[in-house]
């Protein structure tokens, strides 16, 4: 019974390391960097499995009086790669990397590789490359390139430089002349350039130490500049004239269309009617002013006299007969009488229509005279001439006859 249960247990070793003596180690330990970022990885062509990776310093498998501490990197993953930058290792230390596969419980063998950051990371192009014309030259400023933590890397690499390529653009591909220029400045300046021509740059870095050299950027293209000519001082002021005139037209027409707006909005062309532009203050005004009793009296009317009718006389011709006795003719064809004083009736009336007649105002007979009709015109114009050397005597009410001499 003893004897059966030793065969079975010494068979179950024997095919346990069959099958660890079967998985294959893990193959090509590669380390990709850039500068300080690291990533190990590997190759495993087999089943699904989990991978292990430690690390330790190479100093410490040296020593033989403390046995040596591995750190763990990665536990049980299923990639095939392991990121090392969130380790922070010395950049000028050696650390020894190690990895094993576990398949099902099952793992293999560890496979070991060496890596040193100074020797061994890769040296990454300037982080930014930029252009600037400084007259028939071209400036250039270069940014270093940067670790995991966005330090340059000439702390790392005291002695980087950078090489610099540039060539005159064109057409012809096979014509092209690159030129060279080294130095470990920021700021390079390409000299002996022509004036308004295209040039094209590309910067790598360079550390000689263990000739590392970086990739270069990409290509940037600029034109230098030069003396600018007389005929494009004159086109650039020109069309700088021509501008401001334009901006000054259209300001001008914009604020006139808002004046005409907005007087047509608050002021528009609404006249007043005829009675009421009298109270105005001036002739087309729409404003209407104050009127006081004392001054604008005279404003509102003309000056007007009003005086009273004047009687108009009438001269009554009788019929033609033999003139009395003690008449004489006159010379102007009218008979007068010899004596004044009598009553007889001279033939003149007032048409009044009054007992007595008022002697008409010397500043009204005109106007009496002017309206007057009647078919005696031609007789009350006589009259009217006779005025100035004439007497008129007013009689009683009773008798209405008004005698006249001359």
């Amino acid at each position: 019974m003893s004897a059966a249960l030793y065969s079975s247990l010494l068979l179950c070793f024997l095919q346990t390391n069959a099958v660890g003596a079967e998985l294959k180690l893990p193959e090509n330990l590669t380390m990709i960097t850039m500068n300080t970022n690291y990533t190990l990885s590997w190759d495993w062509d087999q089943s699904a499995a989990n991978f292990t990776t430690q690390y330790v310093a190479k100093y410490q498998l040296n020593t033989k009086k403390k046995i040596p501490v591995w750190s763990t990197a990665c536990q049980n993953t299923s990639r095939r790669s392991c990121d090392l930058t969130k380790l922070k290792l010395f950049f000028l230390g050696i650390y020894v990397l190690r990895v094993r596969a576990n398949v099902n419980g099952h793992v293999s063998a560890w496979v070991q590789k060496v890596f040193c950051p100074d020797q061994d990371a890769a040296l990454g192009p300037p982080s930014k490359v930029s252009l600037s014309p400084a007259g028939s030259d071209l400036e250039i400023v270069i940014s270093d390139p940067l670790t995991s933590t966005n330090n340059s890397m000439k702390e790392n690499h005291p002695d980087l430089y950078y090489h610099i390529l540039y060539w005159e653009r064109s057409l012809d591909t096979q014509a092209l002349r690159t030129q060279s220029l080294s130095s470990n400045a920021n700021i390079v300046a390409l000299p002996d350039l022509k004036a308004w021509t295209w040039y094209c740059v590309s910067v790598q870095s360079c550390y000689d130490f263990y000739n590392k050299k970086s990739s270069f950027t990409s290509t940037l293209c600029m034109q230098t500049e030069g003396a600018t000519p007389w005929w494009q001082i004159f086109g650039y002021f020109l069309v700088s004239l021509v501008i401001c005139f334009l901006a000054m037209l259209l300001s001008l027409c914009s604020s006139f269309w808002c004046y005409k707006t907005v007087k047509a909005t608050l002021f528009p062309v609404v006249h007043l009617p005829t009675p009421f532009q009298y109270f105005c203050d001036s002739t087309g005004s729409d404003f209407p002013r104050l009127l006081t009793p004392d001054s604008d009296s005279e404003l509102l009317c003309d000056k007007v006299t009003v005086c009273p009718v004047s009687p108009v006389l009438e001269i009554h011709i009788p019929l033609p007969e033999a003139p009395p006795s003690g008449l004489e003719p006159d010379g102007s064809g009218r008979h007068s009488r010899q004596d004044s004083g009598g009553s007889g009736d001279s033939g003149v009336y007032s048409t009044g229509g009054s007992s007595s007649l008022r002697q008409p105002d010397s500043s009204c007979s005109s106007m009496g005279a002017q309206v007057s009709q009647g078919p005696f015109d031609l007789e009350q114009l006589k009259m009217k001439d006779m005025a100035s050397g004439l007497k008129t005597q007013l009689v009683s009410a009773d008798e209405g006859v008004v005698d006249m001499c001359v």
